[in-house]
């Protein structure tokens, strides 16, 4: 299992869709959980709203019930690798390295990069007219302050400044040394 962490837009999704095509994995995204719950109950995806309901989530059912839905996930799976994205605290690690054999990769790029690559994708519709200065604002939200210590935990770290090609062949090398 290779779990993924970083903060808002530095390639963690990008990482998932290529191990998941190139190797066959299952790529499991912890706000998927959240973004299911919110079509059931038909509200919109904004950071806002994830992070609210992460938080109303984790108070009261727990802080690991996303680790372990996706360890459950897993325990249901045909597949030998995983791809965890959206990890976001010490807790959420612990419970995983506990669960299965868990890398967890460290996935950096420059907060201009990510500012251009959150205002051209589709995630989340408050995403795409964010100004930079809102974007860095939403580094003091609390799902993403605890993200940073995870760093010093980090089996390996990825730098995502550069090309797709240059991301592919960082992958290839953890998974090699991973499997």
């Amino acid at each position: 299992m290779i779990g993924l962490v970083g903060l808002i837009a530095s390639g963690k999704s990008d990482i998932g869709k290529y191990v998941s095509k190139k190797y066959n994995a299952d790529y499991i995204r912890f706000s998927d959980i959240l973004r299911d719950i919110l079509d059931r109950i038909s509200v919109e995806y904004t950071r806002q709203s994830l992070v609210k309901l992460s938080q109303i989530l984790r108070e009261n059912f727990g802080e690991s019930i996303f680790s372990k839905a996706v360890a459950g996930d897993i325990k249901k799976s045909k597949r030998t690798i995983f791809v965890v994205d959206g990890i976001r605290r010490e807790g959420d690690v612990e419970f995983l390295k506990n669960s299965s054999k868990f890398y967890l990769v460290w996935v950096e790029a420059d907060p201009k990069i990510r500012y251009q690559r959150i205002i051209s994708r589709d995630d989340n519709t408050d995403d795409q007219h964010k100004t930079f200065e809102e974007f860095l604002k939403d580094h003091n939200l609390e799902t993403e302050q605890t993200i940073i210590p995870l760093k010093e935990k980090a089996d390996f770290n990825i730098d995502n400044n550069g090309s797709l090609e240059d991301l592919y062949k960082q992958i290839d090398e953890i998974v090699k040394k991973t499997s």
